[in-house]
Parts: C-alpha cells; structure tokens; sequence
C-alpha cells in the first residue's frame, strides 16, 4: 500500500483539535458547574450545544462537525491500518475494533453538530435512555445492557492504567519537544485519561444497574456521571477536579494535534 502519511497526518491533527475543543469546553462548563459560576454538567453534546451559541455560532459547529469528521477517519484508518503497530495477538485486534467503535461514536457527534450548524436541530432519540430501552426489548436484552456496562467499565479501568503507565508517551515525537513540553504532556495526559476513567466507571455502573433493574432511565452518559459526581459529600469539589481532569484532557489532545507521530502505511 502506499504512503498515505500525508493525507492522514493533516486530518488526524485536525480531528485532535476539534476533540481538544470539545473536551475542554465540557470541562469548563462543568468547572463552571462546580463553583457555582454558571455553565453546567454537560456531555459531549452539550459542549457542541455551547459552541452553537457563541458570537458565528453556525460557522463554528460547522467547522467543528468537519474537524470531527476528521478524526473519525483517523480512528477508521487506525482500525484498518493498525499505525501504532500493535502487533497481529488477540489483544491487538481488540484494540483496532476500539478504535472503529470510538469512529462510529464521533460520526454520531459530528452529525450532530453537522445539523446544528445546518439548524435542523440535534435528534434525541440516541440518547443512553433510548437505546438501552431497545436493547432491553431484546432477547436477553439485561444481559446485553450488562455487558456494555462492563465494557465501558473496562475502558474506564484501561484509562487508569494508560494513566499510570503514560503509555500515551511512546506516541509523541519526543524529539521535536522539550523536556518541559515532555513533562507537561505527561502530567495533562495522566490527569486527564484519570478523569476519563472515573467517568467511564460511572457510566458503566449505570448501564449495569439499568440492566439489573430492567429500567433504561438508570441507563445515563457523560452529564448523568457529573451529577452523580455532585451529587456525593464534597460533590462540588469531585465534580471539580474531574471537570479540570477533562480540561486537561483537552489540551492533551490539542497536544497531540501537535506533536504526535503518525505511521500509517
């Protein structure tokens, strides 16, 4: 196959930025949340909501939708091309099918903004309410909500350990970057995939509960896991760190957008 390095190194640096942008205005609204300032316990739709009323509000979640779209070709190509090299194991493959179910999620969320920016309105019938209620419907339906419980529990718990291990780092050009620029990108990568996955944990245990209570409105994403956040003992201050966890994790990806390597053959 021939390199096509320069046709997706472009489009996936565009599609880090566009998920940095989204990701650190859901941290700043849930900051904002947090200390009581305005903003609120928003998902990923909300931060496209957000975008949508900013002074050329239409031209931005247009612009948005497309750098989005853009990184959902990276993470198609990363399926199908495995560009890290993670080898032909069991393990590897799981991975690459992560990656493809990670573009299906952002092609949701970029037509989402695509119609936001069109003003046709965003649907809400893909909600996590709607779709486990018609995966209840199903024979062995608990047991399917269960099971995607447990895998975004898993991912949730992969996260922590991308944390800990900050394997993130093997995919940087450490050459192009300073020690300073190294150090920070592994502290904002660290603080951020540590938000993500206590996040991740939640929503997996709401699937779980859903399924166990045969009820989809237990069933809950991203802004269910930021109330439940607020929701506990010194709520304000959890919801706090994990809103700046997600700030972080927003400039971890606008760092990638940067300094990442790509090697897609």
């Amino acid at each position: 196959m021939p390199d096509t390095n320069h046709l997706i190194e472009p489009i996936a640096r565009a599609g880090y930025t566009a998920k940095g942008i989204v990701y650190g205005i859901i941290g700043v609204l849930a900051v904002q949340a947090a200390t009581q300032a305005g903003g609120g316990s928003e998902g990923r739709r909300g931060a496209i909501s957000a975008i949508g009323t900013q002074p050329f509000g239409q031209v931005l979640l247009g612009l948005t939708a497309l750098g989005l779209l853009a990184y959902v070709v990276w993470r198609f190509a990363a399926a199908a091309y495995d560009p890290d090299h993670e080898g032909d194991d069991a393990a590897s493959y799981v991975r690459r099918a992560g990656f493809a179910v990670s573009g299906f999620s952002y092609l949701a969320l970029a037509l989402f903004a695509g119609r936001r920016a069109l003003g046709s309105g965003g649907g809400g019938g893909d909600s996590a309410e709607s779709w486990t209620q018609t995966l209840l419907q199903q024979p062995l339906g608990r047991w399917l909500v269960a099971a995607v419980g447990l895998i975004i529990a898993g991912v949730g718990v992969y996260q922590f350990y991308r944390a800990w291990q900050a394997s993130f780092m093997e995919h940087y050009r450490t050459g192009e970057m300073s020690a300073q620029e190294q150090t920070w990108a592994r502290r904002l990568g660290r603080f951020g995939l540590s938000a993500r996955g206590v996040t991740f944990l939640l929503i997996g245990w709401f699937f779980v509960q859903a399924a166990w209570q045969s009820d989809a409105d237990e069933a809950g994403g991203l802004a269910q896991a930021f109330d439940a956040l607020a929701g506990q003992s010194y709520g304000p201050y959890l919801l706090g760190i994990v809103a700046l966890g997600f700030v972080a994790y927003g400039l971890y990806c606008l760092s990638l957008a940067r300094y990442r390597a790509f090697r897609v053959k």
